[in-house]
């Protein structure tokens, strides 16, 4: 498959075989995205787990320190006491019934669902439609609690999930191509720092296999493990 121009550009910028420290990378991908748009950047680990352990599952929440960067809208299904919390906190969509059926017709248009443990059974029916989306709430990453304004809160301030695929790898974003080099090197940081506090006691051998860096349609720019680990 042919290479393009900006391809070729953005590969010229760097050295695809090296291994960066985690600042050099911050800043290698901000000069090698060339989207005409706010591209996200992402950050990709692999793990020495096998996912289909579930003693070696990883997954959890982290809240980076400058945020996504992304408008980030939420839906909040609780009763009627907890609404006005809910508005308060900045919820883009709150309600319970309406909401529940308008899923149930098709629509997924927000990124985060926060409901109450009191209503998970009306909730949980919706497991076929938001599972696959990942937008399934889920009490380990927070989006199941009675405190639905603070997880709405913490939701808006940048805190993301993550889960480990079948491959044994993360995949999350850790902000924006408009982000300055040391902020997405600090979010990125607090992401490693906190797989490394889930690091299962049952996984052996090297934990933290690879990690990349990478913006919207950029190349992957790999990261030096054994600096991050130490």
């Amino acid at each position: 498959m042919a290479l393009t121009k900006k391809r070729k550009e953005a590969i010229a910028k760097f050295d695809a075989e090296k291994y960066y420290s985690l600042s050099e990378a911050s800043e290698v991908v901000k000069s090698i995205t060339t989207t005409n748009f706010d591209a996200s950047i992402d950050m990709a680990v692999r793990l020495g787990v096998d996912p289909r352990k579930a003693n070696q599952m990883v997954r959890g929440t982290v809240s980076l320190p400058h945020g996504t960067g992304k408008d980030v809208k939420v839906l909040v299904l609780c009763t009627p006491d907890k609404e006005a919390e809910a508005k308060e906190a900045g919820a883009d969509f709150v309600g319970l019934d309406e909401y529940i059926d308008k899923i149930k017709g098709g629509w997924t248009d927000v990124d985060v669902i926060v409901t109450m443990p009191s209503v998970m059974g009306k909730v949980g029916a919706l497991g076929r439609i938001l599972g696959p989306r990942g937008l399934m709430p889920n009490p380990k990453t927070g989006t199941v609690t009675m405190n639905v304004g603070q997880a709405v809160t913490d939701v808006k301030a940048g805190k993301i999930d993550f889960k480990v695929d079948k491959y044994g790898i993360i995949h999350a974003a850790v902000g924006k191509a408009s982000f300055e080099s040391d902020k997405l090197a600090e979010n990125a940081n607090e992401l490693i720092s906190t797989l490394m506090k889930l690091k299962p006691s049952s996984a052996k051998g090297v934990y933290m296999k690879s990690i990349t860096l990478s913006s919207s349609m950029s190349p992957g720019i790999k990261i030096e493990t054994k600096s991050i680990s130490a």
